[in-house]
């Protein structure tokens, strides 16, 4: 595993930090009936595949574990957790969700009584997210059975989980279902900015770059390259910043603003995957950094 910081030690440490347990979009790499040339070496090469995009906040003097995302993957990413931060089967503190698309939110499934029967594990979620949740099954299940624990959020209310605080704000994006939403996580000496999912950045009205100024790590929406990646489909159906519009919005910061940058929710057709790439070369020339599973960020 990789730390952002050379001095960040497992053993010494005791602050709260961000684990990176998935990178990719909602579907993971190599995706469900892709068998082209940029999805074959995942299929066989398991070494290569990678996961859906999740973080974990870990407070180790606390023995607290809390997931940003539940994804379709989250046996694997509650492993890589455990091998990370051993603890209880239980110790599963809560699961903050972002919104109702399947790589965000369908891993709840596995809180059921068909795989861990959880108990009561506090998910905290916007209000239509929560009745989402609530009100169609087999999610309701979860809330019957109180394998799951729904806690509403607010919009740029700040929620308190010891050394930690968590601040959700709404984002747009193709609400079908839920809100979106990101994430500002703050520690006693760090922040970092999560937005997997988000619409044009021109779309919102806030400063992305002034946002980025304002934290220590900004992981953001890396969807799509560039438009043409999806051949015939209509990307517009499907909005995202193109990692090549936001080095080109990102290119006015400063270079030690610019290294905050953290490009994450990776399109199985995206070429950041591969980090041989032209175009995985030409994102860390410009100064961005392209977030990999088990990178570490001290709060």
């Amino acid at each position: 595993m990789v730390s952002l910081h050379p001095g960040f030690s497992l053993a010494a440490e005791t602050g709260p930090y961000l684990f990176v347990l998935g990178v990719v979009q909602d579907a993971g790499y190599p995706q469900a009936g892709c068998y082209q040339p940029h999805c074959l070496p995942g299929w066989e090469a398991a070494e290569l595949r990678r996961t859906p995009t999740a973080l974990a906040l870990i407070m180790p003097a606390l023995n607290r574990h809390y997931l940003f995302e539940a994804t379709p993957q989250l046996p694997e990413q509650l492993y890589a957790l455990q091998v990370e931060a051993p603890a209880s089967r239980a110790a599963l503190n809560g699961i903050f969700l972002t919104h109702a698309h399947i790589g965000h939110y369908s891993g709840l499934m596995f809180l059921g009584r068909e795989a861990m029967g959880a108990a009561a594990v506090p998910v905290y979620a916007m209000p239509r997210m929560s009745a989402f949740l609530q009100n169609n099954g087999p999610w309701s299940q979860l809330v019957e059975l109180e394998n799951i624990e729904l806690r509403t959020l607010q919009d740029q209310q700040a929620v308190a989980l010891e050394q930690v605080t968590v601040v959700p704000f709404l984002v747009p994006h193709r609400d079908e279902y839920s809100e979106t939403v990101g994430y500002r996580i703050t520690g006693p000496e760090r922040t970092a900015l999560f937005i997997p999912d988000i619409n044009k950045w021109s779309d919102w009205d806030t400063d992305i770059t002034e946002l980025v100024r304002s934290v220590d790590y900004a992981l953001l929406d890396a969807t799509f390259f560039a438009d043409g990646e999806l051949g015939d489909r209509d990307m517009s159906r499907i909005p995202h910043p193109f990692v090549s519009e936001s080095m080109d919005l990102f290119a006015a910061l400063s270079a030690e603003e610019r290294a905050r940058i953290w490009f994450i929710h990776i399109n199985h057709t995206n070429p950041l995957l591969d980090a041989e790439s032209i175009e995985s070369k030409a994102v860390i020339a410009a100064g961005f950094n392209i977030a990999r599973e088990g990178v570490r960020f001290p709060l």
